[in-house]
């Protein structure tokens, strides 16, 4: 019998057990020196400080990010509040005009406005009006709506036309709705009653700073006026806007923000000026009253010159009647006789004569005396 140790096919299976046990443990040595060197990396000083870093920061992110997140989420929610405290403004004030006549809701929400009583709200508003300033000066927004509006149009009318030849139906009718969109009647009445009341508005504030209901806004006004006047001459009309709408939106914060100063100057001013009246109005009462007496004066001056050339007038006059009056006697009548009297005519005008001397020449006294004309 033969040896089975000796057999080839015995050799071969010892020879491939040897080698995969060869193979394992050099494969468990490798996989060894691997977690070995990962272990030596990872517990390396470097590594840990780097992981603690990276722990720190990613911590601190999260940590921080609540915060910001809890303070963007309250200045939207306060923001929100405000703009809802501006619109529940629009009520109309209890106090009226100088006439009697009611205020519009707008002043209650324009002072509101521009009290900065919302800060946040008046914020938004003065920095959109800005933005809306310059998109108008530099920014072709009326080329850019007629651009988006021929666009949409010719796809429109390209999507109908190709869907009729393709698919035999277009494609924009079959996105019509089936009942077109209106503007409720009620929607549209409460429009037009805050336009009215918009436009109300500034008619009745116009009408107080022309008539002077208060004195301060009518300088205010002029002063406005004159500045603009000067200004429009070298100034664009969108620089003219956006200096009012920041004198409108600023002028106010800055008031408020030293109301105490401003109050005490414009006082203090008030005084001066109102000194400064009494002193012209004395003034002038005084020159007034010296003006009138010697007025009166000088009108006393020329009735006693005047009663004195009457009274020479009639001492001169007065030898004169006093003698006539002697020669005739008081009462009598005076004496006349005929020759102070022409020749009275005793017969009928000549025919033909055409002239008065004519008739003197044919009369009886035939040119011996003066004619009586």
């Amino acid at each position: 019998m033969s040896n089975p140790d000796g057999s080839p096919a015995m050799q071969n299976a010892r020879d491939t057990a040897y080698n995969g046990l060869f193979f394992d443990s050099h494969r468990q040595t490798a996989a060894d020196q691997h977690c070995l060197a990962m272990n030596t990396v990872q517990n390396h000083p470097t590594t840990q400080n780097v992981k603690n870093t990276i722990s720190n920061g990613q911590g601190r992110s999260l940590h921080q990010a609540g915060p910001v997140a809890d303070g963007v989420r309250n200045q939207s929610a306060m923001t929100s509040s405000e703009f809802r405290n501006l619109a529940d403004s629009r009520t109309a004030p209890n106090r009226n005009t100088a006439t009697g006549q009611p205020l519009t809701h707008y002043h209650s929400f324009f002072y509101n406005l521009l009290s900065w009583e919302n800060p946040r709200a008046t914020s938004i508003s003065f920095l959109s009006t800005i933005l809306f300033i310059f998109a108008a000066r530099y920014l072709p927004a009326l080329r850019w709506t007629f651009k988006v509006l021929y666009l949409v149009l010719g796809c429109t009318a390209a999507a109908e036309l190709g869907g009729r030849m393709v698919l035999s139906q277009g494609l924009a009718s079959s996105f019509r709705p089936k009942k077109y969109y209106t503007i409720p009647r009620e929607a549209l009445e409460s429009s037009l009653e805050d336009v009215e009341q918009l436009i109300n508005f500034f008619v009745i504030e116009f009408q107080r700073v022309l008539f002077a209901e208060k004195p301060t806004h009518t300088v205010a006004a002029f002063v406005s006026s004159l500045l603009s006047y000067w200004l429009i001459k070298f100034t664009p009309l969108w620089g003219l806007s956006l200096i009012t709408i920041s004198l409108v939106y600023l002028g106010p914060l800055v008031y408020m923000s030293n109301k105490e100063f401003i109050d005490n100057h414009l006082e203090n001013a008030t005084n001066v000026v109102n000194s400064q009246a009494t002193q012209v109005k004395d003034l002038a009462g005084h020159h007034t009253s010296r003006a009138t007496s010697a007025m009166k004066t000088y009108a006393g001056d020329y009735s006693s010159k005047a009663q004195s050339y009457i009274g020479s007038a009639r001492g001169s006059s007065s030898p004169t009647a006093a003698k006539s009056g002697a020669t005739a006697g008081p009462g009598s009548a005076p004496a006349y006789s005929s020759s102070d009297f022409p020749h009275a005519p005793k017969q009928e005008p000549t025919a033909g004569a055409t002239s008065h001397q004519e008739q003197y020449e044919n009369s009886q006294f035939g040119g011996k005396a003066e004619p009586a004309y």
